[in-house]
């Protein structure tokens, strides 16, 4: 039978969304793995859908994705901070492996390039990165 992954992502750069998505995609095995996706507003409500769904439904990992660019207020330095203590804490509180696939860049080129399954491809280092966590406890 094969796990349930988890992913859920930012839609508020829909192209950004869509590419790092298309990275993910591209690494799981979708015959050890099937995946439930989940797309929310922005990077803020990523831990929040996280938190809801792993208390509802067991899965092997959970991957984040999204894109915080930076502007010219503090917000950026807020909400990325805010993400990533969220996703560890909910790791931790739920024992699951969660992937921190929310790319924190100074501009719009940076996040493109980052996100682009055909150079940097973030989204699919997400996914490879959980797997190393979800091999170490379970031996793939």
């Amino acid at each position: 039978m094969k796990k349930k992954i988890l992913i859920v992502s930012s839609s508020f750069y829909k192209n950004l969304e869509k590419k790092l998505l298309s990275g993910a995609f591209n690494e799981i095995n979708k015959k050890l793995f099937s995946v439930n996706h989940f797309s929310v507003s922005g990077a803020y409500e990523i831990p929040q859908l996280l938190n809801i769904l792993l208390k509802k439904n067991k899965y092997a990992f959970c991957i984040a994705l999204g894109c915080i660019i930076k502007g010219e207020t503090p917000h950026f330095d807020i909400i990325s901070q805010s993400v990533s203590d969220k996703l560890l804490e909910i790791s931790i509180k739920h024992n699951v492996p969660v992937s921190n696939g929310v790319l924190n860049c100074n501009n719009t080129k940076q996040a493109e390039v980052r996100c682009d399954p055909k150079l940097k491809n973030k989204g699919g280092e997400a996914v490879r990165a959980a797997l190393s966590v979800y091999n170490s406890i379970y031996k793939l």
